[in-house]
Parts: structure tokens; sequence; C-alpha cells
């Protein structure tokens, strides 16, 4: 039997679902048993090794420190788009027309590659300036989406969602090799940092956000690992500061230490 056709038992499925449960926090229900098949038969490939058992024995031998970070980015989820949710960043123009900090600090901490953080760093611009002492942070387990946001260069298939004004002002159009792609203008992305960071995890930075927006990934977590998650996002949210979820996520009941003051938006209470 060759690579390509090696199938997953039972066991092995069950103990790859319970190690991405222990590392990403993802919980992986039984639907998703072929696609964790597709994707990590190409490591049994590149590594030549027969049988998925060999390379959870792999993975969790510690030997390869970076096949961990490649097994992560084959199993998580990246979809992203600009101005995803746009109600949301309506809210965050306003909300930042009657800031009361002087140095606004945002955090994505589930960036994926890049287009949420650009997408509030061009309504903080917008309305507060590219002269102004804001920043957004940009965070996300798979380093390779990581990576890609800190680039910021897309296909110009990745626009979507993107209007066409901002892309006039904040985006460099590629020529000659470049062509069907754009960069995200240098000015913008000065206020930008980009960081890989297990939000499963201790947060080990210290700075205190004002808005974070964790969106759309809680969807993968369970109840348990969804307190964990908020719990340690709340020790770097501000007092009185926000935290925006997804359309279809909700934090209600989950923790205490937030107020709803609307659908899909939270703020920090003591």
């Amino acid at each position: 039997m060759s690579v390509g056709q090696v199938e997953m038992s039972d066991r092995e499925f069950v103990a790859f679902r319970q190690l991405i449960h222990k590392v990403a926090g993802i919980a992986m229900s039984d639907a998703k048993r072929q696609l964790l098949v597709g994707r990590l038969s190409q490591r049994l490939r590149h590594l030549g090794l027969e049988s998925f058992a060999a390379y959870y024995r792999y993975v969790t031998a510690g030997q390869d420190a970076s096949e961990w970070q490649r097994m992560i980015d084959l199993l998580t989820t990246h979809e992203t788009y600009f101005f995803r949710e746009d109600k949301h960043f309506e809210w965050l123009a306003s909300w930042a027309r009657a800031r009361t900090v002087a140095s606004p600090a945002l955090w994505s901490a589930a960036c994926s590659t890049g287009e949420e953080v650009y997408t509030i760093a061009m309504v903080l611009a917008e309305v507060l300036g590219l002269a102004a002492p804001w920043r957004v942070t940009g965070t996300d387990i798979s380093e390779m989406v990581v990576e890609t946001a800190r680039r910021g260069h897309y296909d110009e298939a990745r626009s979507r969602g993107l209007p066409e004004s901002y892309r006039k002002k904040y985006c460099l159009r590629g020529r000659g090799a470049q062509a069907g792609t754009f960069l995200i203008d240098r000015q913008l992305r000065e206020h930008t940092c980009f960081m890989s960071c297990n939000l499963m995890e201790p947060l080990s930075a210290t700075e205190l956000y004002d808005v974070i927006f964790l969106r759309n990934v809680m969807i993968y977590f369970d109840a348990e690992t969804k307190r964990k998650v908020v719990q340690n996002l709340l020790t770097r949210l501000r007092p009185q500061g926000y935290l925006v979820v997804g359309h279809s996520e909700s934090l209600n009941g989950l923790v205490n230490g937030l107020r709803q003051v609307r659908p899909t938006i939270y703020t920090r209470v003591d």
C-alpha cells in the first residue's frame, strides 16, 4: 500500500483529535476525519512514514519542534477577508471618534492572514489619521499565516470586501512581475505588528488593549476551551475595554467580568 492510500484507524483518529484539542483547543468532530487524513497525508509522504501512528510518534517525540507548527498550520482554518462582518467596523469607527485614550491599542487575537488587522487599521486611519499614535497587533497560532499577514502582500482575488476607495488610498497595485497583486501601504503597515500566539496558553505579553477582536474562532472550541481563552484575553483588556466576537458567537454566561453592550460586543467590568 502506498503512503497516499494509508487509512486512519479509529484509535489513530482519537489520538490526533485529542492532540489538536490539547495543543490548539480545536474540537474536531467525526465529520472532520477525512479532512484530518487528507491534510496529514502530505506530511507522511514528505517524511516517508507508513502510518499515522508513526507520524503521531514523530510529532510527540519532540525531536523536531518545527513539525508541531507544520501540523497546526495544516489543521487550523484561516478563512478571512477584508471588512468581514462590516457592522463591527461601523461600531469601531464610532468608538474611535469618541475614544478617551490618547494612544489606542487594539488586538486581533486570531488574525489569520491579516485582512482583519489591516481593516481595523484602515478604519482608524480614516478616523484618527496616519500621524496619530495608534497601533494594531495581530496574532495567530499559525506562524505561516502570521508571516503572510506581516508582509501584507495579497493576490487580487483576496481583495474581497475591500472598498475601492480604501484600496486606492491604502494599497499599492502590483506591476510587472507583481501584476495581479496588491501591497498594503507602508505607512499603514507601520501602525501594525504581528506575532504567533497560542491563546490556550497564559499570555506573556504585558500590554493592555482597548479593543480586542476575537471573531469566528470560538466556533471551533468547546465550552471549557472558550472560557479558558476568554479569561486569558481578559488579563490583557483594559477596564472598560471592549471584546468583539463573531456574529455567530456569544459570551453570555461564559465568564464573569463582561457586560454585553450590543450583540457580539462586550465591555469589561470590574
